[in-house]
């Protein structure tokens, strides 16, 4: 999926026929791509505060860490990782945040924000996002 109509040059591989919602809060961009309850993704674009990669991800690792929910990191890359969260002993959830810096853009990609993912479903949205352009 081109995302180039939505404001964003970045391709991603989605699932056909996703919706596609885009909120413009003038200094970021809000993009939500949803397909039924497996795909459920969600990127912010704004001006890069800075062009160090691994700055970014400490800061979005520390806001992930800082949730009291936060469980374990399941893996961890140079554009990102994926996390889990555990609210009780029956409740695990899983999301990841994928960083990308493009000229002088910054772009977050991290599962959406309604939803709860198996990290199955998680693993195949971040790799979604890792593989696109």
């Amino acid at each position: 999926m081109n995302l180039l109509e939505y404001g964003v040059p970045i391709t991603i591989m989605a699932p056909d026929s996703a919706d596609v919602k885009t909120m413009d809060f003038g200094l970021q961009k809000d993009i939500t791509i949803t397909k039924g309850k497996d795909f459920s993704l969600q990127i912010y674009a704004s001006d890069a505060t800075t062009a160090d990669l691994a700055k970014v991800k400490e800061l979005q690792l520390a806001m992930v860490k800082d949730n009291r929910y936060f469980n374990t990191l399941v893996e961890d890359t140079d554009n990102g990782f994926i996390y889990k969260t555990q609210i009780d002993s029956t409740k695990t959830n899983y999301g990841f945040r994928y960083i990308k810096l493009q000229g002088d853009k910054e772009y977050i990609f991290r599962t959406g924000l309604i939803g709860s993912f198996s990290e199955e479903q998680v693993r195949s949205m971040y790799e979604a996002v890792k593989g696109g352009k």
